[in-house]
This record gives C-alpha cells, sequence and structure tokens, in this order.
C-alpha cells in the first residue's frame, strides 16, 4: 500500500466515529478539506526551504494545536469565518464554511493524533484525498498515471495556456504545470510569473470539487491567496467563453444527456433533458459528451492542440453525432486516438478513449490526412485495486506518439478518405483479434471476467436509473 493510500485510509478509519454524532460522511469530508488544507499551508510556511505563508498568522494552524475543549471550537469557528472573509482564492475557497464538528474533544483527537502527526506534503497526497476512496457519485475521476501520460504527449510549455472545462479536482492543470516548470532554473522572471498566475485555468460545475481544485492549485503554488480564483465555478457549456488557449485537457462528465434537476413542492427530483444551443456549435443536441467536444473545439486557440477521454458513443453515434465528426476531421487535424482499457476508470462500466486533435486555420482542404489508432483495450484486463494502470502500461504509447509513427501491433493509421467512407464515419476502429472471444485457452481470469460483468451491469443499472426517473416525471406530471 502506498503512504498516500496509507494515510487516506486512515482518515476515513475516523468517519464512523464521528457519525455517531451526526457528521455525515459529505460533511466529514468537506471538514477534511478544510482541516488538510490549513495544515499543509502550515507546512508550505514552516520549510526550510523557500517558505511561503498561504494563509493569515491568526488563522494559522498552530492555533488550533495551541487550544483544547470549547476554546478550540470557537477559534476553528473563527478561523473558518474570517478565511470566508478573505479576498480572493481563500475567499472562494472557504466560502459559507462551517464547523460541523461539535464536540471538541473528537475535533483535537482529528487534528492532533489523525493529521498534525503526519506531513501531507512529502507524502504527495493531494486535497483530493479525501474523494479518492468514497468518490463516484457519477463522477470518473482520471487516473493520475493516465493524466501524466496525456500530459507528456502533448507537451505544454511555459508558453502555453492551459484549460480544462470540467476541471473536477484540478488533476490535468496540476500535472501541466508541473510538466511546463521542470526546468525551472532555465526560466525566465516573466515565464515564471505567467506559470504562476496565468499558464491554468479550470472550470467546473460542482461547487465543492471547485474548492478542492483551488486547494490544490494554491497549494502547489499555482495562483495567489489574494489573487483572483484560476478555478471558476459554473457551467462550461452555457456560453462562448469568448478567450482561447493553446491547450485543452479534460475528461468530461461522462453522461450522455445534458440536464437541469428539479424538486417540486412534494419533494420529488425531476430532471428535464436539455439541448445545448450555441450559434457557434456545429450541431444542436442534448449529449454532453458530443457538446463537450464542440465547446473544446471553440475554445482552442489556432495550432493549439487538444486532449479529450470521451466514450465510446462519441465515435459512432449517428446523426448529429456524424455530423460533428465529419466537421472535426475537415478543420482540425484529429491525428490521435486511444483506446483505453475497461477497469481504470473510479465509476465502473466506463469505455473511453482519448481523442487528440489540434485546431488549424480555415483551408479549402480537409485538415486531417492520417488517424493514428493506438489499441490499448483489446486483450488488456485492468481492475482499480487488483490490477491498476501504471505509467508503463502507457510508456509505448507515449514513446510511439512522440516519436517516429510506424504500425506495428497496437497501432494503425487510417487515410481521411478510408475514414469518411466508413457507415456514419464510424471512428471507434480496432484491428486487433480479440483473443477471447475465439481462444478458451486465454480466456482472463475468472475474477476479471466476473468484474467485467459487474461492469458492464453497473452501466446498464445507470442507464435504467435516468429512464425510470424520466418516466416518474412524466407520469408525476400526467397526475
Amino acid at each position: 500500500m502506498s503512504d498516500a493510500r496509507r494515510l487516506v485510509d486512515k482518515l476515513w478509519s475516523y468517519c464512523n466515529v464521528l457519525r455517531d454524532d451526526g457528521v455525515s460522511t459529505i460533511e466529514y469530508t468537506e471538514q477534511l478539506t478544510y482541516l488538510l488544507f490549513l495544515k499543509m499551508a502550515h507546512e508550505q510556511e514552516t520549510r526550510p526551504l523557500k517558505p511561503e505563508r498561504i494563509v493569515p498568522a491568526e488563522c494559522s494552524w498552530q492555533r488550533l494545536l495551541d487550544n483544547d475543549g470549547d476554546e478550540l471550537g470557537v477559534n476553528y469557528r473563527h478561523i473558518l469565518e474570517q478565511l470566508a472573509r478573505q479576498p480572493g482564492t481563500l475567499g472562494v475557497i472557504f466560502r459559507k464554511a462551517q464547523n460541523r464538528i461539535q464536540d471538541p474533544a473528537k475535533l483535537k483527537r482529528l487534528i492532533v493524533d489523525l493529521i498534525d502527526k503526519e506531513n501531507w506534503s512529502a507524502a504527495g497526497v493531494d486535497i483530493k484525498g479525501a474523494e479518492d476512496i468514497k468518490s463516484g457519485a457519477g463522477q470518473y475521476f482520471t487516473p493520475r498515471p493516465l493524466i501524466h501520460a496525456i500530459v507528456d504527449c502533448i507537451d505544454p510549455s511555459p508558453g502555453d495556456t492551459v484549460i480544462d472545462p470540467a476541471a473536477g479536482t484540478g488533476g490535468f492543470l496540476l500535472v501541466a504545470h508541473e510538466h511546463a516548470s521542470r526546468d525551472a532554473e532555465d526560466l525566465t522572471p516573466d515565464q515564471r510569473a505567467h506559470l504562476g498566475d496565468g499558464f491554468v485555468h479550470g472550470i467546473e460545475l460542482v461547487d465543492g470539487t471547485a474548492r478542492l481544485a483551488a486547494m490544490n492549485l494554491l497549494l502547489h503554488g499555482i495562483g495567489k491567496p489574494d489573487g483572483p480564483s484560476l478555478i471558476e465555478v459554473k457551467d462550461s457549456l452555457i456560453a462562448d467563453p469568448g478567450a482561447r488557449w493553446s491547450v485543452v485537457l479534460s475528461n468530461p462528465p461522462f453522461g450522455r444527456k445534458s440536464s437541469i434537476t428539479m424538486v417540486g413542492a412534494d419533494g420529488r427530483e425531476a430532471r428535464e433533458d436539455r439541448e445545448i444551443e450555441r450559434p457557434d456549435f456545429v450541431v444542436t443536441t442534448a449529449n454532453k459528451q458530443l457538446n463537450f467536444v464542440q465547446h473544446i473545439a471553440t475554445i482552442l486557440d489556432i495550432n493549439g492542440r487538444a486532449a479529450v477521454v470521451v466514450p465510446d458513443n462519441v465515435l459512432f453515434e449517428g446523426g448529429v453525432g456524424e455530423t460533428l465528426r465529419r466537421r472535426l476531421l475537415a478543420d482540425f487535424d484529429v491525428h490521435t486516438l486511444l483506446r483505453l482499457p475497461t477497469g481504470i476508470f473510479y465509476a465502473q462500466g466506463v469505455k473511453a478513449n482519448v481523442l487528440f486533435f489540434d485546431k488549424k486555420p480555415a483551408s479549402e482542404r480537409p485538415w486531417t490526412e492520417r488517424l493514428w489508432v493506438y489499441d490499448l483495450r483489446t486483450n488488456q484486463h485492468f481492475t482499480l485495486k487488483q490490477n491498476p494502470l501504471r505509467r508503463e502500461h502507457l510508456e509505448e504509447f507515449v514513446d510511439w506518439y512522440r516519436g517516429d509513427r510506424v504500425e506495428g501491433e497496437r497501432f494503425r493509421s487510417f487515410g481521411y478518405d478510408e475514414l469518411i467512407a466508413r457507415d456514419k464515419v464510424n471512428l471507434d476502429i480496432t484491428r486487433l483479434r480479440d483473443e477471447s472471444l475465439e481462444d478458451l485457452d486465454n480466456l482472463p481470469a475468472p475474477e476479471v471476467i466476473a468484474r467485467e460483468i459487474v461492469e458492464d451491469l453497473t452501466a446498464a443499472l445507470a442507464e435504467f436509473e435516468a429512464v425510470a426517473a424520466a418516466l416518474e416525471g412524466a407520469a408525476h406530471e400526467r397526475t
């Protein structure tokens, strides 16, 4: 077990104790984010090399350590209230923050025994650690080895501007910043300033997740405590932001429909599917994934490059999906498709890909000359715990992406005319023989087969749940 995972498990072991006092898992997670942020800010301020103050002295972690009993609860509440009044990023992070742990003795144990005794910065634990184990909830957090591989392929430089329009907890932004900063001693003062304030930008719809992203960026020296937040809380798909970026890295939330959840007077929830109508979009659809692809294409600057995780339906869906793919192949250089293996995401039942494309100036000729497909899915079996995806599993792809491309066992290329001639411009392409379908001796282990069955059933149940909710809402409207 990694040190980071051990620390996260250690914190979660205390969740059951607090639940008996009426502190829910969500409330506990919220308190962990506040306390871990304060502790890691303290570690930044007291480190021997280049110490940096992130929170005001009167809100320091040391003040919590120095208090006991009722005074601790009162002081913690005052710290949260004062941080919420701070300008800039700190105020955004602690907006509406409240102390949910009313027993001072248990709050003291959480602070002293569970958090203060560890060096969280040295262990490599992001603030998102609280979400790592208990997330799910329809969100698909991108495995860090995949993020590193994608960033290594895109190779962002100090002169780039990077955005993630579905930022989550900021994984793509953190790794992109780390990649561009790797030769820090050779950077000019202007490049250092740009990396600190203008290099990354994120959009996140969920307020709590956006808070985690803002914390992570700040603790990694990105942005300023009293400066504007680099994470905006809003719906990326609503409108064209106007600005353009040279790099877009994203794993948008999976789901077929864009929807608004409404709660009626009787407490029933109903979801209203909505189409996104924007003059800068090629097609009008309620398919959230197609809309994110359109949005990313819109915000990409000329000669900019994008890498976006998309589910299989984006590659083969007809109608508006076919229309969008035809336009992408013509107006962009859609050059690489990485077919991802199953079993690598927190939410199971996901068949996904990474689509790489570059934006080009207007041209009468199609920009896509050849699409290279790298199949990391066929005959590959990963699970979240027993056989997780590691960086070395992606090494061949990254080397091939950045080197001289030649066809091999897992990579094939397809010309523009060949792609356009395919039924519905279907880009869901594989040429590898699936050995498990033809040779019983090559069947995966029983536990792997069982896990894949569970993944497929989980995905199907999620779809059925959405249909059932829609039918219940329609029936309620009729009555």
